[in-house]
């Protein structure tokens, strides 16, 4: 089932015909592999590690998909005559997305720019560079918009530094130096959630997990208190995992870091489970994932082995922690966040 926005890129085919495509942050479908019957061939790059593992299932010749916040690093960035982009729920990342579509266009390119009109693309006309032409409007339907734009001068060399900002946050463990890259969600101090969290933590050792690193708060809060943890540090999101892995060299710390669809590319059992996971839009939207995630924790923790979260007072992980753990402890809560306790 195609998206609303690869609806409309599908109706649009016509635009990317015998092109070799790129296409930048796509959905969980195959439009990818649909694009084939016209294009000569499409590269893509998920952003989301889930959408990554769906269109992996559409193998196809002439179809190449990759993960990260931009293509593996070569002396010759390959070239496209079509760069597709899917409009970012955060909409401070398309400037960078769109940079990053400049480096891998040929000269006179197109850009093909689909969204939602809830998602802000509407403001697209005043978001583009001076080096591509002005967009224009190709399509409006099923609540969505397609623009098309030129390549039409030479665009900068993209350099993530400029899209990362760094700041300093207070934790109960110290100060550490935070790197947010665009597009991740973080504030310029620390969340209630997380802060109840690291108020509350026992003596931890061995492996530690955090689930959900975000920009890396966590993992780095705990390697200060004890530099001889053995961190893994795992998110869906590219940006999330880049946003990790600078703040914990900002800050000279190490950890394993690496994408993860929920559990399903963990292979190794760890001391400790840590996380603010990001459960926290509605209970419907999120149950099944929470229940899914505390079964696997406690498959995941050695015996003895610490499992403490913190999450919305509203979400139900009480019935679903009795079922899978022996005991559990609410050691901290207050009028929005409960922390919850549990050993393997």
């Amino acid at each position: 089932m195609l998206s609303n926005p690869s609806q409309i890129l599908l109706r649009n085919i016509d635009y990317v015909a015998q092109d070799d495509v790129l296409l930048i942050n796509h959905e969980a479908d195959d439009l990818a592999k649909q694009l084939l019957t016209q294009a000569k061939s499409v590269t893509t790059l998920a952003l989301d590690f889930n959408h990554y593992l769906t269109l992996k299932k559409a193998l196809a010749p002439q179809l190449t998909s990759h993960f990260g916040h931009q293509l593996p690093a070569s002396d010759n960035p390959q070239q496209f005559d079509t760069v597709i982009i899917y409009f970012p729920k955060a909409k401070a990342l398309i400037g960078y997305l769109i940079e990053l579509a400049a480096q891998h266009l040929t000269p006179g390119g197109q850009l093909m720019i689909v969204g939602e009109n809830k998602g802000g693309i509407k403001s697209l006309p005043k978001l583009m560079p001076a080096y591509f032409s002005t967009p224009v409007k190709r399509d409006n339907a099923r609540h969505c918009l397609l623009f098309t734009s030129q390549l039409i001068s030479e665009a900068p060399s993209v350099n993530i530094n400029n899209w990362v900002s760094q700041y300093p946050l207070a934790t109960p463990q110290g100060e550490i130096t935070i790197c947010n890259a665009v597009g991740t969600f973080s504030e310029k101090k620390l969340d209630a959630g997380t802060e109840l969290l690291l108020q509350h933590l026992p003596d931890l050792n061995g492996q530690v997990l955090d689930f959900g690193c975000g920009t890396g708060v966590i993992s780095a809060a705990l390697l200060k208190q004890n530099p001889s943890l053995k961190m893994s540090c795992i998110d869906i999101n590219a940006m999330a995992l880049l946003s990790c892995e600078l703040t914990l060299a900002a800050n000279d710390m190490r950890a394993n870091i690496y994408p993860s669809d929920g559990f399903a590319q963990i292979t190794q059992h760890f001391n400790a489970i840590v996380s603010n996971p990001p459960f926290h839009d509605g209970l419907n939207a999120t149950t099944d994932i929470a229940t899914a995630f505390v079964k696997d924790s406690a498959a995941h923790l050695i015996p003895q082995g610490i499992w403490q979260i913190v999450a919305n007072r509203h979400l139900p992980y009480a019935d679903t922690i009795a079922l899978h753990f022996d005991t559990f402890d609410v050691p901290a809560q207050n009028n929005k966040y409960k922390l919850y306790a549990c050993h393997g």
